[in-house]
């Protein structure tokens, strides 16, 4: 059987070849003439799965590793009778980590405590679950809103968001796209959510570029409306006006959710949902010997406030502010935007070195009581207590 994978999907050969025979293409550059002879297709958000892509071929069978499956056209795709998969909540926990650590980069930055500011989280799901039972471990006040599930639930945890827009200090958002149905998402944050923010607020956005209208965040910034704001997606990537990418104070090229584990993880669910197609027991997992070792940190906290001593940890194991320097410098240096895309895709297939804070053994001296039990409760593993 011919399997066909794009290139971004982690281990994908090692993954895929007990299926059968794999054929690696850059995730932009699959067609439909790739696709001859093949059964399955692996792909991850970079390549559009739809009719002119498929229609003619003997695909039976598409997986994303990624959690979200909008660059899928699912109602063609079920007409079709082509099965398909994504891989949901594969990397969660890795966008949550991003979503904490760029809150405390933005306050570090400013000077200011995060301990006391109300995070607004849109969207409650995988991720924004998650960034609701970090939040606290900060000093923030997560402020919920998910209307889909304040319909299945009822529970009153759940606010509108007129209702948390003006109460919010951070929003951060965190919805899948939809641009139809009852729960619309595209352009959610435009013109009409930022004047409903309360004055100096700062945005964060890791969810969907298209859930964001980058005129709406233009205008934001340009007359304060927002004091900060870090874009990991933005709408059309990577094209983005300078006026914008130069307004917003941390920008990644759609890596948030980029840890080994989760990368790893969408692969592992790729995997498993195609040998469940082909009704075959699952042959493959990551062999522990060909993984990088453990990172190890070391820092002092000795006469810092913990808030600045925690700030500097998340950074370390999540580079955020390094990441937004490196892409800074790959856009200046990009001198058409086919250039551009070339390298926006070679940051993002060259990044796996980040590892997710429960891998990373931390010995931090001359650290606080609290500041110790934090760090535990974000995942470090702590080496030593001084």
């Amino acid at each position: 059987m011919k399997i066909v994978c794009a290139a971004s999907v982690l281990h994908g050969r090692d993954a895929f070849s007990p299926l059968g025979d794999v054929t690696l293409l850059p995730d932009r550059d699959i067609r439909r003439e790739d696709l001859a002879g093949a059964r399955a297709l692996i792909v991850r958000s970079k390549t559009r799965v739809n009719r002119d892509l498929l229609e003619g071929t003997p695909v039976e069978f598409v997986a994303t590793a990624t959690a979200g499956a909008d660059h899928f056209d699912i109602p063609w795709l079920t007409e079709a009778g082509i099965a398909w998969t994504a891989s949901p909540g594969c990397n969660a926990n890795a966008v949550a980590e991003y979503t904490v650590t760029a809150a405390a980069c933005l306050a570090r930055r400013r000077a200011v405590p995060l301990a006391g500011k109300r995070l607004g989280i849109v969207g409650v799901g995988q991720v924004g679950s998650r960034v609701a039972r970090k939040a606290p471990l900060l000093g923030l006040r997560p402020l919920l809103n998910d209307p889909p599930l304040a319909l299945q639930t009822s529970s009153p945890d759940y606010l509108p968001l007129d209702a948390i827009l003006p109460q919010a200090d951070i929003l951060t958002l965190h919805t899948p796209l939809a641009a139809a149905g009852p729960f619309p998402t595209r352009h959610l944050a435009d013109c009409r959510l930022v004047e409903q923010l309360r004055p100096g607020s700062w945005f964060l956005n890791t969810s969907r570029g298209e859930v964001a209208d980058p005129d709406a965040l233009q205008c934001a910034l340009d007359h304060h409306l927002l004091a900060a704001c870090a874009l990991d997606v933005w709408e059309n990537e990577p094209d983005l006006a300078d006026s914008l990418a130069d307004a917003v104070d941390l920008l990644t090229p759609h890596i948030a959710g980029y840890t080994l584990e989760g990368l790893l993880n969408g692969t592992l669910q790729c995997h498993r949902e195609l040998c469940h197609f082909l009704e075959v027991e699952p042959s493959w997992f990551p062999d522990p010997r060909q993984l990088p070792p453990a990172p190890f940190l070391h820092l002092d906290a000795a006469h810092r406030a913990d808030d600045e001593a925690l700030a500097d940890l998340l950074a370390a194991a999540c580079p955020i502010p390094d990441d937004d320097q490196t892409w800074r410098a790959e856009r200046t240096a990009a001198a058409d935007p086919a250039e551009l895309r070339r390298r926006f895709d070679r940051f993002r297939r060259d990044y796996t070195g980040r590892r997710e804070f429960a891998a990373i053994r931390v010995h931090l001296d001359h650290a606080s009581p609290a500041l110790l039990d934090t760090a535990a409760a974000l995942g470090f593993q702590i080496c030593a207590r001084q």
